[in-house]
């Protein structure tokens, strides 16, 4: 028998917050293909789907907030720009994994040997979780209060990649002006504790490795890597 999904209490502990009703935790948390067996032994289950389309937008409302009071200077390109570098799957996902969300997912057999790690079921799991906070405490508050001390890391650092030069948007320029090449950027190591971590990526070029690059997050390592790569080519 699977250990998986982990009690919900667990999550709660995590998160700061606890339901009054657990119902709608639960809700967040079941994926469709869970939802769709069950239906299919005609138990009444209803997925997370109505309640990440309602998460994007507290996700955005919280986020807009802090930056515009955070960023009193910057324009309004720019805060867009950053509100969308700390929203996307990627930065979503990793959030979610913070959190441990993936082990508190009710997901169908078919999903149960990748899905707690696909980035895009973490995402949109992670957008239901904030709309299951706002819808319980009726309060954008209690949101703000669990998200963004997880988040404002990345708006710092995607706020002081906006200031700096974006090797990562000049490169895929670069190479989108030479024609078909695909970039990819490849995490290769993970060292040290959790409070300190160093990453490593690669960026590939049709498969070919062009530059390496390391920081104390992803975003980092991946802007250094296409630094890098920028060199190799001699691109200013």
């Amino acid at each position: 028998m699977s250990k998986y999904p982990l009690p919900i209490e667990l999550l709660e502990k995590k998160i700061g917050y606890v339901f009054n009703d657990k119902k709608i935790l639960t809700t967040a948390l079941t994926h469709s293909s869970y939802a769709n067996e069950q239906r299919a032994h005609k138990i009444v289950c209803e997925c997370n789907e109505r309640l990440e389309f309602l998460g994007d937008s507290v996700l955005s409302l919280v986020v807009s907030e802090y930056l515009f009071d955070r960023f009193k200077k910057k324009p309004e390109g720019e805060l867009t720009k950053i509100r969308a570098s700390v929203v996307c799957t990627r930065s979503l996902s990793t959030l979610a994994n913070k959190i441990d969300l993936g082990s508190f997912l009710y997901l169908g057999k078919g999903e149960e040997d990748t899905g707690r790690s696909n980035v895009k079921i973490l995402e949109n799991s992670f957008e239901a979780l904030l709309a299951a906070i706002y819808f319980d405490s009726k309060s954008k508050e209690a949101v703000a209060k669990f998200l963004l001390p997880i988040i404002i890391p990345e708006i710092e650092e995607a706020s002081n990649d906006d200031v700096g030069h974006d090797y990562k948007t000049t490169l895929q320029q670069f190479i989108q002006s030479l024609g078909k090449d695909r970039i990819q950027y490849v995490c290769i190591a993970e060292n040290g504790p959790d409070h300190a971590k160093e990453f490593e990526v690669e960026v590939r070029i049709n498969s070919n490795v062009v530059g390496t690059g390391k920081g104390k997050t992803k975003r980092e390592a991946e802007q250094n890597s296409a630094k890098e790569a920028l060199a190799l080519f001699d691109v200013k």
